[in-house]
């Protein structure tokens, strides 16, 4: 498992509704903002993929994700100062893996 509910536990104080939202929250934004982010690589838009990268960064952190929300940090900051693209491509197959892992485990983990 590499995603932790810790934070989100900690915020949430025992409210199981609030968990499923942001679990849904998750499960609805973070693929959708993941292909736009693969799609923007592909164009070399640096500016939407600073802003993608940077939507991104905080949803994984709320799940612990530490290795992802580096990922998704290195892209943001990489885009933002228009580094070289292939550079800033190299650490997007495995923000991919792990954003497609989790996603498969929470919807597992809480049949969604």
């Amino acid at each position: 498992m590499i995603y932790s509910l810790d934070k989100i536990n900690e915020m949430a104080d025992g409210d199981q509704d609030f968990i499923n939202s942001v679990i849904s929250v998750f499960l609805e934004e973070v693929p959708q903002d993941l292909n736009g982010l693969e799609e923007a690589l592909e164009n070399e838009d640096y500016n939407q993929v600073y802003q993608l990268a940077h939507k991104i960064k905080p949803n994984v952190d709320l799940l612990g994700m530490e290795q992802t929300r580096a990922a998704a940090l290195e892209i943001e900051t990489l885009a933002k100062n228009e580094a070289n693209m292939a550079e800033i491509k190299g650490f997007f197959p495995s923000l991919k893996k792990d954003v497609e892992q989790v996603v498969s485990e929470l919807q597992k983990d809480f049949d969604l």
